[in-house]
Protein backbone atom coordinates (compact mmCIF):
# COMPACT_ATOMS: atom_id res chain seq x y z
CA UNK A 1 0.00 0.00 0.00
CA UNK A 2 2.67 2.52 1.14
CA UNK A 3 4.67 1.63 -2.47
CA UNK A 4 1.63 2.55 -4.35
CA UNK A 5 1.14 5.70 -2.33
CA UNK A 6 5.08 6.62 -2.86
CA UNK A 7 4.34 6.59 -6.65
CA UNK A 8 0.84 7.96 -6.56
CA UNK A 9 2.65 10.91 -5.05
CA UNK A 10 5.53 11.02 -7.39
CA UNK A 11 3.01 10.70 -10.34
CA UNK A 12 1.14 13.76 -8.93
CA UNK A 13 4.56 15.48 -8.52
CA UNK A 14 5.37 15.24 -12.24
CA UNK A 15 2.20 16.66 -13.47
CA UNK A 16 2.59 19.60 -10.77
CA UNK A 17 -0.32 18.56 -8.61
CA UNK A 18 0.62 19.72 -4.93
CA UNK A 19 -0.65 17.22 -2.15
CA UNK A 20 -2.80 17.91 0.58
CA UNK A 21 -1.14 18.89 4.04
CA UNK A 22 -3.86 16.70 5.59
CA UNK A 23 -2.34 12.97 6.15
CA UNK A 24 -5.96 12.03 6.17
CA UNK A 25 -7.06 13.74 3.27
CA UNK A 26 -3.51 12.63 1.38
CA UNK A 27 -4.40 8.90 2.76
CA UNK A 28 -8.46 9.81 1.44
CA UNK A 29 -6.87 10.79 -2.00
CA UNK A 30 -5.09 8.02 -2.36
CA UNK A 31 -7.31 5.28 -1.55
CA UNK A 32 -10.23 6.86 -3.98
CA UNK A 33 -7.94 6.64 -7.13
CA UNK A 34 -6.85 3.29 -5.61
CA UNK A 35 -10.78 2.18 -5.95
CA UNK A 36 -11.11 4.15 -9.68
CA UNK A 37 -8.19 2.33 -10.64
CA UNK A 38 -9.27 -1.26 -9.36
CA UNK A 39 -12.93 -0.49 -10.86
CA UNK A 40 -11.47 0.40 -14.40
CA UNK A 41 -9.08 -3.11 -14.36
CA UNK A 42 -12.24 -4.78 -13.22
CA UNK A 43 -13.92 -3.52 -16.15
CA UNK A 44 -11.57 -4.66 -18.54
CA UNK A 45 -11.17 -8.09 -17.56
CA UNK A 46 -13.67 -9.92 -19.92
CA UNK A 47 -15.50 -13.08 -18.27
CA UNK A 48 -16.22 -15.35 -21.12
CA UNK A 49 -18.82 -17.86 -21.27
CA UNK A 50 -18.03 -21.34 -20.94
CA UNK A 51 -17.50 -23.54 -23.99
CA UNK A 52 -19.99 -26.31 -23.32
CA UNK A 53 -22.00 -28.05 -20.84
CA UNK A 54 -24.89 -26.82 -17.78
CA UNK A 55 -23.73 -25.08 -14.85
CA UNK A 56 -23.61 -27.40 -11.80
CA UNK A 57 -22.86 -24.90 -9.44
CA UNK A 58 -20.33 -21.53 -9.13
CA UNK A 59 -17.56 -22.35 -10.90
CA UNK A 60 -18.54 -25.84 -12.08
CA UNK A 61 -19.89 -27.67 -15.43
CA UNK A 62 -20.68 -30.42 -16.67
CA UNK A 63 -20.81 -31.81 -20.26
CA UNK A 64 -22.41 -35.37 -21.23
CA UNK A 65 -22.47 -37.00 -24.74
CA UNK A 66 -23.65 -40.55 -25.58
CA UNK A 67 -22.80 -42.60 -28.59
CA UNK A 68 -24.09 -46.16 -29.94
CA UNK A 69 -21.81 -48.81 -29.10
CA UNK A 70 -21.76 -52.77 -29.84
CA UNK A 71 -24.07 -54.80 -26.88
CA UNK A 72 -22.11 -57.81 -25.00
CA UNK A 73 -22.80 -59.26 -21.67
CA UNK A 74 -19.84 -58.50 -20.45
CA UNK A 75 -15.80 -58.67 -19.98
CA UNK A 76 -13.97 -61.92 -19.46
CA UNK A 77 -10.73 -60.43 -17.67
CA UNK A 78 -7.72 -63.58 -17.11
CA UNK A 79 -6.89 -62.72 -13.38
CA UNK A 80 -10.52 -62.43 -12.30
CA UNK A 81 -12.62 -65.23 -10.95
CA UNK A 82 -15.44 -63.71 -11.31
CA UNK A 83 -16.03 -64.86 -14.61
CA UNK A 84 -17.49 -62.34 -17.12
CA UNK A 85 -18.38 -58.93 -15.55
CA UNK A 86 -20.78 -56.70 -16.67
CA UNK A 87 -18.96 -53.82 -18.77
CA UNK A 88 -21.73 -51.24 -16.36
CA UNK A 89 -18.70 -51.85 -13.79
CA UNK A 90 -15.90 -50.48 -15.40
CA UNK A 91 -15.85 -46.87 -15.20
CA UNK A 92 -12.92 -45.25 -17.36
CA UNK A 93 -11.35 -41.87 -15.97
CA UNK A 94 -8.93 -39.11 -17.01
CA UNK A 95 -7.86 -35.76 -16.06
CA UNK A 96 -6.42 -32.54 -17.20
CA UNK A 97 -4.39 -30.79 -14.84
CA UNK A 98 -2.00 -27.78 -14.93
CA UNK A 99 1.29 -29.25 -14.59
CA UNK A 100 1.78 -33.51 -17.04
CA UNK A 101 4.78 -33.24 -14.45
CA UNK A 102 2.88 -33.27 -10.68
CA UNK A 103 5.01 -30.51 -9.38
CA UNK A 104 3.97 -27.58 -6.61
CA UNK A 105 0.78 -26.56 -7.19
CA UNK A 106 -0.73 -29.30 -9.93
CA UNK A 107 -4.61 -29.51 -9.46
CA UNK A 108 -7.08 -31.07 -12.01
CA UNK A 109 -9.07 -28.54 -13.81
CA UNK A 110 -11.39 -31.47 -15.62
CA UNK A 111 -12.36 -34.65 -14.70
CA UNK A 112 -13.79 -37.25 -17.51
CA UNK A 113 -15.22 -40.27 -17.14
CA UNK A 114 -16.83 -42.66 -19.89
CA UNK A 115 -18.82 -46.08 -18.94
CA UNK A 116 -21.19 -48.59 -20.85
CA UNK A 117 -24.51 -48.55 -20.48
CA UNK A 118 -26.56 -50.54 -22.51
CA UNK A 119 -25.49 -50.04 -26.15
CA UNK A 120 -24.56 -46.33 -25.67
CA UNK A 121 -21.04 -45.12 -24.18
CA UNK A 122 -22.10 -42.19 -21.95
CA UNK A 123 -18.98 -39.57 -21.44
CA UNK A 124 -19.09 -36.97 -18.87
CA UNK A 125 -16.72 -34.40 -18.02
CA UNK A 126 -16.62 -32.22 -14.47
CA UNK A 127 -14.40 -28.85 -15.26
CA UNK A 128 -13.67 -25.95 -13.37
CA UNK A 129 -14.09 -22.33 -14.89
CA UNK A 130 -13.01 -20.77 -11.94
CA UNK A 131 -10.76 -22.15 -9.09
CA UNK A 132 -14.16 -22.13 -6.31
CA UNK A 133 -15.50 -24.64 -8.14
CA UNK A 134 -12.61 -27.69 -7.26
CA UNK A 135 -14.39 -28.90 -4.28
CA UNK A 136 -17.59 -29.30 -5.69
CA UNK A 137 -15.72 -30.82 -9.02
CA UNK A 138 -14.14 -33.71 -6.28
CA UNK A 139 -17.56 -34.00 -4.60
CA UNK A 140 -19.92 -35.33 -7.96
CA UNK A 141 -16.67 -37.29 -9.36
CA UNK A 142 -16.91 -39.13 -6.31
CA UNK A 143 -20.49 -39.16 -5.82
CA UNK A 144 -21.15 -40.38 -9.35
CA UNK A 145 -18.72 -43.45 -8.72
CA UNK A 146 -21.02 -46.80 -7.75
CA UNK A 147 -20.16 -48.86 -4.77
CA UNK A 148 -18.98 -51.96 -7.03
CA UNK A 149 -17.09 -49.67 -9.97
CA UNK A 150 -13.56 -51.05 -11.14
CA UNK A 151 -11.63 -47.86 -12.12
CA UNK A 152 -9.76 -47.63 -15.34
CA UNK A 153 -7.19 -45.34 -16.18
CA UNK A 154 -3.83 -44.99 -18.42
CA UNK A 155 -1.14 -44.02 -15.88
CA UNK A 156 -3.70 -43.18 -13.38
CA UNK A 157 -1.79 -45.38 -10.36
CA UNK A 158 1.16 -43.09 -11.02
CA UNK A 159 -0.05 -39.96 -11.80
CA UNK A 160 -4.03 -38.95 -11.93
CA UNK A 161 -4.87 -41.59 -8.51
CA UNK A 162 -2.40 -39.96 -5.99
CA UNK A 163 -2.69 -36.03 -7.78
CA UNK A 164 -6.36 -36.56 -7.31
CA UNK A 165 -6.44 -38.11 -3.67
CA UNK A 166 -4.12 -34.90 -2.72
CA UNK A 167 -6.97 -32.75 -3.46
CA UNK A 168 -9.22 -34.98 -1.90
CA UNK A 169 -7.16 -34.48 1.37
CA UNK A 170 -6.55 -30.72 0.88
CA UNK A 171 -10.70 -30.11 1.09
CA UNK A 172 -11.45 -33.02 3.89
CA UNK A 173 -12.99 -35.17 1.59
CA UNK A 174 -13.00 -38.57 1.58
CA UNK A 175 -11.33 -39.73 -1.77
CA UNK A 176 -13.06 -42.77 -3.90
CA UNK A 177 -9.71 -45.04 -4.28
CA UNK A 178 -9.11 -47.16 -1.93
CA UNK A 179 -12.21 -48.85 -1.53
CA UNK A 180 -12.18 -49.60 -5.37
CA UNK A 181 -10.49 -52.09 -7.66
CA UNK A 182 -8.52 -49.41 -10.45
CA UNK A 183 -6.84 -51.22 -13.50
CA UNK A 184 -4.12 -49.36 -15.03
CA UNK A 185 -3.93 -50.46 -18.72
CA UNK A 186 -0.42 -48.88 -19.39
CA UNK A 187 1.53 -51.86 -17.74
CA UNK A 188 -0.46 -54.37 -19.68
CA UNK A 189 0.25 -52.45 -23.00
CA UNK A 190 3.85 -51.73 -22.09
CA UNK A 191 3.97 -55.42 -21.35
CA UNK A 192 2.92 -56.84 -24.90
CA UNK A 193 4.32 -53.78 -26.96
CA UNK A 194 7.56 -52.24 -25.59
CA UNK A 195 9.50 -51.87 -28.58
CA UNK A 196 7.05 -52.38 -30.98
CA UNK A 197 6.30 -48.92 -31.76
CA UNK A 198 8.59 -45.93 -30.77
CA UNK A 199 6.75 -45.57 -27.21
CA UNK A 200 3.47 -46.60 -25.52
CA UNK A 201 2.31 -43.32 -24.84
CA UNK A 202 -2.22 -43.58 -25.67
CA UNK A 203 -2.12 -41.60 -28.61
CA UNK A 204 0.91 -43.53 -30.36
CA UNK A 205 -1.48 -47.03 -29.01
CA UNK A 206 -4.31 -46.13 -30.38
CA UNK A 207 -2.63 -44.92 -33.94
CA UNK A 208 -1.00 -48.05 -34.12
CA UNK A 209 -3.11 -50.88 -32.60
CA UNK A 210 -6.33 -49.31 -32.39
CA UNK A 211 -6.51 -47.37 -36.11
CA UNK A 212 -7.89 -44.45 -34.69
CA UNK A 213 -7.03 -40.76 -36.60
CA UNK A 214 -7.27 -37.93 -34.55
CA UNK A 215 -6.67 -35.27 -36.23
CA UNK A 216 -6.53 -31.96 -35.35
CA UNK A 217 -6.61 -32.87 -31.93
CA UNK A 218 -5.22 -30.66 -29.04
CA UNK A 219 -1.64 -31.73 -27.49
CA UNK A 220 -2.06 -32.78 -24.01
CA UNK A 221 0.61 -30.88 -23.22
CA UNK A 222 -1.37 -27.05 -24.59
CA UNK A 223 -4.14 -27.71 -22.25
CA UNK A 224 -2.90 -25.88 -19.34
CA UNK A 225 -2.68 -23.23 -21.05
CA UNK A 226 -5.80 -23.54 -22.97
CA UNK A 227 -7.18 -23.36 -18.89
CA UNK A 228 -5.28 -20.27 -17.97
CA UNK A 229 -6.05 -18.41 -21.33
CA UNK A 230 -9.80 -19.11 -20.57
CA UNK A 231 -9.90 -18.21 -16.73
CA UNK A 232 -8.03 -14.34 -17.79
CA UNK A 233 -10.05 -14.28 -19.91
CA UNK A 234 -8.46 -14.00 -23.33
CA UNK A 235 -10.40 -17.13 -25.46
CA UNK A 236 -12.40 -19.97 -24.72
CA UNK A 237 -12.13 -22.11 -28.12
CA UNK A 238 -8.79 -23.93 -26.60
CA UNK A 239 -10.67 -24.82 -23.25
CA UNK A 240 -13.50 -26.23 -25.73
CA UNK A 241 -10.34 -28.07 -27.82
CA UNK A 242 -9.48 -29.36 -24.25
CA UNK A 243 -13.00 -30.96 -23.81
CA UNK A 244 -12.48 -32.65 -27.13
CA UNK A 245 -8.88 -34.25 -26.19
CA UNK A 246 -10.07 -35.99 -22.99
CA UNK A 247 -13.13 -37.13 -24.55
CA UNK A 248 -11.17 -38.47 -27.00
CA UNK A 249 -8.89 -40.29 -24.39
CA UNK A 250 -11.50 -41.57 -22.76
CA UNK A 251 -13.37 -42.98 -25.38
CA UNK A 252 -9.88 -44.92 -26.68
CA UNK A 253 -9.43 -46.57 -22.85
CA UNK A 254 -12.35 -48.02 -23.15
CA UNK A 255 -11.79 -49.36 -26.96
CA UNK A 256 -8.64 -50.29 -25.50
CA UNK A 257 -9.99 -52.28 -22.30
CA UNK A 258 -12.27 -54.06 -24.71
CA UNK A 259 -9.14 -55.25 -27.40
CA UNK A 260 -7.47 -56.66 -24.26
CA UNK A 261 -10.09 -58.85 -22.58
CA UNK A 262 -10.71 -60.33 -26.10
CA UNK A 263 -7.21 -60.74 -26.55
CA UNK A 264 -7.03 -61.98 -23.29
CA UNK A 265 -3.64 -59.70 -22.61
CA UNK A 266 -3.62 -58.05 -19.48
CA UNK A 267 -3.58 -60.40 -17.08
CA UNK A 268 -1.85 -58.35 -13.82
CA UNK A 269 1.45 -59.49 -12.97
CA UNK A 270 3.54 -58.73 -9.44
CA UNK A 271 5.46 -56.12 -11.65
CA UNK A 272 2.26 -54.26 -11.79
CA UNK A 273 1.33 -54.55 -8.05
CA UNK A 274 4.51 -53.35 -7.72
CA UNK A 275 3.82 -50.06 -9.47
CA UNK A 276 1.64 -49.02 -6.91
CA UNK A 277 5.14 -47.97 -4.83
CA UNK A 278 5.64 -45.18 -7.24
CA UNK A 279 1.76 -44.05 -7.34
CA UNK A 280 2.92 -43.82 -3.36
CA UNK A 281 5.77 -41.40 -3.45
CA UNK A 282 3.79 -39.34 -5.78
CA UNK A 283 0.80 -39.31 -3.63
CA UNK A 284 3.10 -38.78 -0.61
CA UNK A 285 4.80 -35.85 -2.44
CA UNK A 286 1.16 -33.98 -3.18
CA UNK A 287 -0.18 -34.28 0.19
CA UNK A 288 3.30 -32.36 1.29
CA UNK A 289 2.62 -29.64 -1.25
CA UNK A 290 -0.57 -29.19 0.01
CA UNK A 291 1.02 -28.81 3.34
CA UNK A 292 3.00 -25.80 1.85
CA UNK A 293 0.27 -24.04 0.12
Amino acid sequence: MSQVGDRLRLLQRQVGHRPADDPQQRTRTIREQLRRFMARRQRSHRTLDAPAGVKLSEGLYAVEQRQACTTATGLRLPWSEEGAIPRERFICFDTETTGLAGGVGAKAFMIGTTQWQGAELITRQLYLTALAGEAAMLDAFASALPADAILVSYNGRSYDAPLLKGRYRMHRQQHPFDVRPHLDLLHPTRRAYRGVWENCRLITIERQLLGIDRGDDLPGAEAPAAWLAYLRGHENRSLGRVLEHNRSDLVTLATLLEHFAAKGACEETPDDRASTIGASVVERRCVAIENLE
